[in-house]
């Protein structure tokens, strides 16, 4: 008994030593590439320190042909070898975000700044430009300066003179209550409604009645409107927009910024007209193809032309505008349209996260009123780069050939210590917006009443008479406790009974009273309260 238990017992103690000599730690599979993280192993060496790498999430034939050009060559984009990745903005923000642990190198740049939905979400931009005026309020801004509530405004306009951009908006469902008194004081308005976070006029529907909105009514009723997901914004239509053929159309214009603080910001000279398919008419709100010149919805009416797509050049609405309106009429228009993007612009810089491996080409949508004035419809992070037309692919290829030099430095690769500052032989077709500054005779003006707004009102009295007609007036202003009135050519003197609050005489009435000598005034208060005095002047006075 005792040798099989020793028998046994030799085996087990054989079996663990072959055990712990053959076991080995297990292999786990190696980690799959995180998005943005540099792998150990290069599998795409580079042949040239001056080699350019880029990548890319969008095939277009504008950005492929600008990259190979320049000879660059493409990677994948998880694998981060890249020096300039053009990426759709839901990736960029993937790479800013807190829980990624990527940070990029000095030697690579992406195409969206972090927190570019400050400008491209329909209500955040609203917002910031809201309280864009408000601060210029603050600081008492001659740009923020009002019109007087006499003046009558144009259709969608507010009473700012300098920052009137967009017009007058709100959000839904948080703003749905103030929206009905602006809508009660004119109801036969027009009203146009836009989700807040799409594009391609995905959405967009036109209104002139409450009736439309009464899911927003019933939203807004709830405790929380201001976390609802789903919100959107609802404008003041553009009922007189400028007309070309009849036909309504918009401005879809190119800003490239290369930072926020400060801003640097330039303006493509080659924008375009986007024209709808039918005649406009204002009556006819719910049809899109007459007053929505998206080409996402133009593109499905048979009216719809495939070989100029319902596009103009800037270059031929400026001729038709000179030779239309008067010559020089087009130089304005577009000084106007770049203070509005540049309005835009202010308006959201103090919330923008100011990196320097980013830039940003934004797609600004303007509309042209019956008067000339430029309105803000909307701002496009991603403008379609795709080309519908040839002479949209030669736009867009110049566009993204013109932006390569003016935010890649003169050595050719990518460097985050770039001061940022291209020559002016790569701006090429590049416009700096200069920050806005009034001319001096504007704000003379702006800070004077004008007199139309004076139209209807008494005209303003000198300070003498002024002075005069208070002091005049003033015993009639009494209450019950008067006690006695002395009274000289065109002066009051008085006195109150005790425990009867004191009234205080204007500055001038006093300053008169100290200097005026009446040689038959009474100059004690036993004389001034005598009753003959006091019976004689009650009977002048209160007549």
């Amino acid at each position: 008994m005792n040798n099989r238990f020793k028998e046994t017992k030799k085996n087990d103690k054989d079996m663990e030593s072959s055990s712990s000599c053959n076991w080995k730690m297990p292999v786990l599979p190696p980690p799959l590439p995180i998005f943005g993280l540099v792998s150990r192993e290069k599998p795409w060496p580079r042949k040239s320190q001056q080699c350019v790498y880029y990548s890319t999430d969008c095939d277009k034939t504008a950005l492929i042909n600008n990259f190979q050009k320049r000879g660059w060559q493409r990677v994948p984009a998880f694998d981060g070898e890249w020096n300039l990745y053009w990426a759709y903005s839901q990736n960029c923000r993937y790479i800013f975000g807190v829980d990624h642990p990527y940070r990029m190198r000095s030697d690579q740049m992406i195409n969206h700044f972090p927190n570019s939905i400050e400008l491209s979400r329909k209500d955040l931009l609203v917002k910031n430009i809201k309280r864009y005026r408000k601060d210029l309020e603050r600081k008492g801004d001659a740009l923020a300066d009002q019109h007087p509530m006499q003046t009558k405004l144009g259709n969608g306009g507010t009473r700012y003179m300098h920052l009137d951009i967009i017009p007058i908006t709100f959000v839904l469902p948080s703003d749905y209550n103030l929206f009905v008194q602006e809508f009660h004081k004119n109801p036969a308005s027009t009203w146009i409604v836009k989700p807040s976070h799409k594009s391609q006029g995905v959405g967009i529907y036109l209104i002139n009645k409450l009736s439309k909105l009464k899911r927003y009514a019933y939203e807004a009723r709830k405790f929380y409107p201001h976390f609802h997901r789903d919100t959107c914004i609802i404008s003041k239509y553009i009922d007189n927009p400028l007309l070309i053929g009849g036909k309504k159309f918009d401005l879809r214009l190119y800003v490239l910024v290369t930072a926020f603080n400060p801003i640097k910001a330039y303006l493509y000279n080659e924008g375009f007209c986007r024209f709808c398919t039918q005649r406009y008419d204002q009556a006819e709100i719910d049809n899109v193809f007459m007053h929505l010149t998206n080409v996402s919805i133009q593109k499905n009416n048979k009216e719809y032309n495939t070989i100029h797509g319902g596009k103009w050049s800037m270059q031929n609405l400026c001729l038709y505008l000179d030779s239309i309106r008067g010559e020089g009429v087009s130089k304005q228009l577009s000084q106007r349209i770049s203070e509005t993007i540049r309005h835009s612009l202010d308006a959201v810089a103090p919330v923008m996260a100011n990196d320097r491996h980013c830039f940003e080409v934004y797609g600004y949508d303007i509309i042209i009123d019956n008067n000339l004035k430029p309105w803000l419809i909307e701002i496009n992070t991603s403008p379609s780069i795709h080309s519908t037309t040839k002479n949209d692919c030669t736009l867009k290829t110049r566009l993204i050939d013109n932006v390569l030099d003016v935010v890649i430095p003169p050595s050719g690769m990518p460097d985050e210590r770039w001061s940022k500052t291209p020559s002016l032989e790569s701006l090429k077709n590049f416009t700096l917006l200069t920050p806005i500054v009034l001319p001096k005779s504007q704000k003379l003006h702006t800070t004077t009443v004008a007199p139309s707004a004076l139209a209807g009102t008494a005209a303003p009295l000198q300070p003498r008479k002024l002075a005069k007609r208070k002091i005049k007036n003033y015993p009639k202003r009494l209450v019950d406790g008067a006690n006695s009135v002395t009274a000289s050519k065109g002066l009051s003197k008085l006195t109150l009974l005790p425990r009867t609050p004191t009234l205080s005489k204007p500055a001038a009435a006093q300053k008169k009273i100290s200097h005026i000598k009446n040689p038959g005034e009474p100059k004690t208060m036993s004389k001034i309260l005598s009753k003959r005095n006091e019976d004689a002047l009650s009977k002048d006075v209160w007549k």
